[in-house]
């Protein structure tokens, strides 16, 4: 079965180039453009597209006002959005994440337009490929007779450890938290979930580049009771506040001469594709704090995390898992799940619960 793609953009070129991108990935048509929010609108209710890859800023009617339209109508297309790397396209691509729009691709910025086909192809492929596979889930979940799992079926549960394991702390708890696809809804909901007294900082990975996290981190800090900010190098970490890792950039812990952590912003090389990386996060986290940490593995695609809570496990931690059902993508908990280095699956609306019940009682 094809996945229909609508594409809109208020630019001939880029329509064209978005048009031949998805044209290149297996089991994808292309069923229309649209060069503006309100003819998107009308040709969504004509052509009944499964994705619509939508442009942030247009005239008429701009991507945020097509996303809303699309939810009040109901319509149940899933949405990719096209953003420029600019701080009202950061802000802009956040607010449609948080409004559910299922991923983000940054538009290239200078090359050919051979080079950018190219460029967008092989970043859109994984992402149709996720799309594709929770469509399925929730063709399953609705009960679906004909639908089938394949190949990567949801974990069974005799492979996950069983909760309620004692941790012996050696030092304050830390919270640490790996997330990609999905993430800003996922965060929207588990962040603003824990109390003003957490009484441990929490440290997030949210795979994006740069321009698109501190808009992430105002977006939460604005719903949550902990402080919420962009994580800045050198700065001593405190209690109750979430610090996420810039966008584009390396985010590890480091002691400090009194015990202290130390955040350490660096332009290290990518680690599994990713900039910042979580299981770069996770490493520096058991190498110089083991015992300490809490550590959840949210909605994404890939397997990064998946050896940062192995190192993790060995000084002592405790690990929560995205469930299936409640993740956009079931890649990165998933990997974590299979490789033996969680100790409890969970929904997402009872994340935030597990991580105040490991940070207070060391269970999860």
């Amino acid at each position: 079965m094809n996945t229909r793609v609508l594409v809109v953009d208020d630019t001939v070129v880029f329509r064209r180039i978005v048009s031949d991108a998805l044209a290149g990935v297996p089991g994808v048509e292309v069923v229309g453009t649209a060069s503006n929010g309100k003819l998107a609108m009308s040709r969504i209710a004509a052509l009944r597209p499964d994705l619509v890859t939508l442009d942030i800023e247009m005239p008429e009617m701009n991507g945020i006002e097509v996303l809303e339209a699309i939810g009040a109508a109901g319509i149940k297309a899933g949405v990719i959005m096209l953003s420029s790397l600019t701080v009202r396209g950061g802000e802009m691509t956040i607010r449609a994440l948080e409004l559910g729009a299922f991923d983000f691709l940054t538009k290239p910025e200078g090359g050919t337009a051979a080079e950018n086909l190219i460029q967008l192809r092989g970043r859109l492929r994984p992402m149709i490929q996720a799309f594709e596979r929770r469509r399925e889930i929730r063709s399953i979940l609705r009960g679906n007779p004909s639908a089938r799992l394949g190949p990567t079926a949801p974990v069974a549960p005799a492979t996950v450890a069983a909760p309620g394991r004692t941790l012996r702390r050696t030092g304050p708890a830390m919270v640490l938290i790996g997330v990609s696809t999905g993430g800003p809804g996922a965060l929207a909901k588990v962040i603003p979930a824990l109390p003003a007294d957490l009484g441990a900082p929490v440290f997030i990975v949210q795979h994006m580049p740069a321009m698109f996290t501190q808009p992430l981190a105002a977006s939460l800090n604005k719903a949550s009771a902990i402080r919420v900010k962009e994580a800045e190098e050198g700065e001593m970490a405190q209690p109750n506040c979430a610090y996420i890792a810039p966008g584009g950039r390396q985010m590890k812990l480091a002691p400090g001469p009194k015990g202290e952590v130390i955040l350490r912003i660096s332009d290290d090389p990518p680690e599994n594709g990713c900039r910042p990386a979580v299981d770069y996060l996770f490493r520096s986290a058991a190498l110089h704090f083991p015992g300490r940490s809490v550590a959840a593995i949210l909605t994404g695609m890939g397997n990064d995390g998946t050896e940062g809570l192995r190192l993790l496990k060995r000084g002592g931690c405790l690990a929560i898992a995205q469930d299936e059902a409640s993740c956009v993508v079931f890649g990165m908990p998933k990997e974590a799940i299979q490789a033996g280095v969680v100790d409890a699956v969970a929904p997402l609306d009872m994340i935030a619960g597990a991580i105040l019940r490991s940070v207070r009682e060391g269970k999860a």
